[in-house]
């Protein structure tokens, strides 16, 4: 398994696709892994290098002390870049993932070409709430809130209807590290990327999800109103639209680029 040093904890990797293909980095969710982009491999191969990573405190990346912060993960995206050698990528990321996309549209315009903002938010929540997560997972585990996640990372409909997939993404947050959970609720907890959203040049297409609970569409809705061109799409999914209506996602996502990509 790949791995690359940050200084400050390795970050666990994968890259597949064509070496000449246009580069697409992927961002995960809070408690999940690389793992989590599954159900958009195989259309995304087609066309882009897919550079996957366990953002820190997950998977096989490392869990170094936190509290983290917005810029230590989108720092973190940079490094990867750095390693990889590659000046410039599309960027994808859902919800905390998203979040880092903001960071990097903002701060590191020159490596991002398209950016593609999914379930997320500019600031989400208030300190209190995010204080109560953290003492939570640290008190019970992580088997003390994944039932209250699923909940909203899933409509009832899909809860129901599709157990095998819901099982799949329970088994990573089941298997995320109490402390890395608890250090990147405190960088969700601390961000506040509002002010700045205009500051982002990049092409940006902003996905939100009807059913979403836990960033609701007028996030996603307020997220496209600042960035300059951006295009706001909603789908019929709750907070992990990327496996709930999978087709409708990567349809999404891969028309987005692919109009980047297509000569001028």
């Amino acid at each position: 398994m790949p791995f690359v040093d940050t200084g400050n904890g390795k970050l666990h990797y994968a890259i597949d696709g064509a070496d000449d293909a246009p580069v697409l980095v992927l961002s995960n969710s809070l408690g999940t892994t690389l793992d989590m982009w599954l159900p958009q491999m195989p259309a995304l191969v087609e066309h882009f290098r897919v550079l996957r990573y366990d953002t820190r405190g997950h998977g096989q990346s490392d869990v170094t002390p936190g509290p983290y912060s917005m810029a230590q993960l989108g720092g973190d995206v940079v490094t990867l870049l750095d390693y990889l050698k590659i000046p410039r990528a599309h960027f994808c990321g859902l919800s905390m993932g998203g979040m880092t996309g903001i960071w990097l549209g903002i701060h590191q315009p020159n490596r991002i070409d398209r950016l593609v903002l999914c379930n997320t938010s500019a600031a989400i929540g208030v300190p209190e709430m995010w204080n109560a997560r953290i003492a939570q997972v640290r008190q019970g585990g992580m088997d003390a809130v994944i039932a209250n996640v699923l909940d909203r990372w899933f409509t009832a409909d899909f809860l129901s209807h599709a157990p095998a997939q819901v099982e799949r993404v329970k088994a990573m947050l089941a298997k995320t590290s109490i402390d890395g959970y608890a250090a990147n609720c405190a960088a969700v907890r601390d961000m506040d990327q509002r002010a700045d959203l205009g500051r982002i040049a990049s092409p940006t297409l902003v996905i939100g999800g009807k059913h979403d609970k836990s960033t609701p569409p007028e996030h996603g809705e307020l997220i496209a109103r600042s960035i300059p061109g951006a295009r706001y799409v909603e789908l019929n999914a709750a907070h992990l639209s990327n496996w709930e209506v999978a087709q409708a996602f990567t349809h999404q996502v891969r028309g987005f680029l692919l109009n980047a990509s297509a000569p001028q």
